[in-house]
């Protein structure tokens, strides 16, 4: 998409903090942290909402939630703990139309999240 700011990102056209890249997964520090440690982990394809993976996009988001958890055993996390975040249309925040994971860690975590 001409116009996704995480499609430019992903083709280096806007400068982010790339954490990990791969084939199919690039994850990025959040320029608008909400923790400690807050990466944005999207699919190089996009896809506007997690409510339009289909059979053809089978083990995405295995793959991206496999990025989340190096990423939460290489920033000292994961045995602490960390919460995972995936926002679907406007009501629940989601604001860039572009799958995504946040990886949220480093503090407590409060419930309910809203």
């Amino acid at each position: 998409m001409a116009d996704c700011i995480f499609c430019k990102i992903i083709d280096g056209e806007i400068s982010a903090s790339i954490v990990y890249s791969d084939d199919r997964v690039v994850a990025f520090n959040d320029v608008n942290p909400q923790a400690p440690v807050h990466v944005i982990i999207v699919p190089r394809q996009h896809i506007p909402t997690v409510a339009d993976l289909g059979p053809e996009t089978s083990g995405l988001m295995d793959s991206l939630t496999q990025t989340a958890n190096r990423i939460a055993q290489e920033r000292g996390i994961a045995s602490r703990g960390y919460r995972l975040v995936v926002n679907c249309n406007a009501e629940a925040g989601q604001s860039v139309y572009h799958l995504h994971l946040h990886l949220l860690g480093g503090r407590p975590m409060t419930w309910p999240p809203g």
